[in-house]
C-alpha cells in the first residue's frame, strides 16, 4: 500500500471534495475538518478494493459531512440572531464561467439550502450540482435508490420555491455598481446610494451574539441606506480601518480590516444593476479561516 499513491490521488481531487463538503456544510472549516478525518480514513483503505477513486472519495466525504450536519444542527438552532454560511474567499482563478458551480457556492442559494433536511441537502448537491447517479448518491447516504430519488424530488421543489431564478450577471456591471456603491457610501451621498439599491433591498447580518450586529434583517432601500451610512460614519472616525474589495462566493465584498485583524466581511449581491442584498459577516469564529483562499470544482 503506497502512501504517495493515497496522498496524490487525494490532493488531485481536493478542490472537488472540499467543495462537496462545504455546499454541504455551508462552513468552511468544518469542510477542512471532514477532509481532514477523511483522508485519515481513506489512507487505511487498499486501493487494489478502489475502482473508481473520484466516487470513492465523494461518497466518504459526503458521509463524513452529513454527520457533522447532523451533529451541528441543535447548534445552529440555539443560534443568536440569523445563521450565514461561512464566507469563502475564490482564488482569483475560481472567477468560473461554469455557472452551475457559480450559483451553487452563492450566498443566496447556500441559504436556501439551509431549509432542506440534511439528506435532502446531501442529495440536491450530489446530484443537481455534481451530477453523481441515484446508486452512488444511495450508498454515500445509506438510503435505497427509491428512496434517493424521492428526496432529490422533493430537494428540487423546495429549493425551486424558495430560490429565484438564477442570472448571471456581467463582470463589468458588477465592477461599475461596486464602485460607485462604496463611492456614495464613502462621501455620504445618500441620493446616489439609494439609486443603486433594490427597493425591498435586505441587509442580513451574522454576529452570531459575539459581536454588536443586527440581530433582525434590516429591509428596504430607505432603512437600509440609512443604515449604511451611519455604519461608513463610524467607520471612518476608526483609525487603522480600512476596506479591500474581494471575491466571496462570486460576490464583491467589503472585507474590513482594523490594522491587519479581518472585522467583517460584507458580501454585495447584484440584479438588474441595483443591490438585493448584504450578507454581513460579523462573528469572528466564522473569519478564522476566511482569509484562506480557496479552490473549487465540481
Amino acid at each position: 500500500m503506497s502512501t504517495e499513491e493515497h496522498a496524490e490521488r487525494f490532493t488531485v481531487l481536493r478542490p472537488l471534495l472540499f467543495t462537496i463538503a462545504y455546499e454541504i456544510l455551508g462552513s468552511a472549516s468544518e469542510a477542512d475538518d471532514v477532509l481532514q478525518d477523511s483522508y485519515l480514513r481513506w489512507a487505511g483503505v487498499d486501493l487494489a478494493t478502489v475502482r473508481d477513486t473520484k466516487s470513492y472519495l465523494a461518497r466518504l466525504v459526503t458521509h463524513q459531512a452529513l454527520n457533522a450536519l447532523r451533529s451541528s444542527s441543535r447548534r445552529r438552532e440555539d443560534y443568536v440572531g440569523p445563521w450565514l454560511p461561512e464566507p469563502l474567499l475564490l482564488d482569483e482563478r475560481d472567477a468560473s464561467a461554469d455557472l452551475v458551480l457559480t450559483e451553487s457556492v452563492s450566498m443566496a442559494m447556500l441559504v436556501v439550502l439551509e431549509t432542506l433536511t440534511p439528506d435532502e441537502r446531501a442529495v440536491f448537491v450530489l446530484r443537481e450540482v455534481f451530477g453523481f447517479d441515484y446508486g452512488e448518491i444511495a450508498t454515500a447516504i445509506g438510503k435505497s435508490i427509491a428512496t434517493v430519488r424521492q428526496i432529490g424530488h422533493r430537494a428540487r421543489s423546495r429549493v425551486q420555491a424558495r430560490r429565484k431564478r438564477f442570472e448571471p450577471v456581467d463582470s463589468a456591471e458588477i465592477e461599475r455598481v461596486t464602485q460607485q456603491f462604496m463611492t456614495a457610501a464613502a462621501t455620504g451621498d445618500a441620493t446616489t446610494l439609494m439609486s443603486l439599491l433594490a427597493p425591498d433591498v435586505v441587509w442580513t447580518a451574522d454576529g452570531g451574539g459575539k459581536v454588536l450586529a443586527a440581530v433582525h434583517p434590516v429591509i428596504g432601500a430607505e432603512t437600509v441606506a440609512a443604515f449604511l451610512l451611519n455604519q461608513f460614519r463610524k467607520l471612518a472616525t476608526e483609525p487603522g480601518n480600512r476596506i479591500d474589495i474581494v471575491n466571496c462566493n462570486n460576490l464583491p465584498a467589503m472585507a474590513l480590516y482594523s490594522d491587519d485583524q479581518l472585522l467583517g466581511l460584507y458580501l454585495i449581491e447584484i440584479r438588474d444593476g441595483v443591490i438585493t442584498n448584504f450578507y454581513a459577516l460579523r462573528n469572528p469564529d466564522k473569519l478564522a479561516t476566511a482569509s484562506i483562499p480557496r479552490r473549487i470544482s465540481r
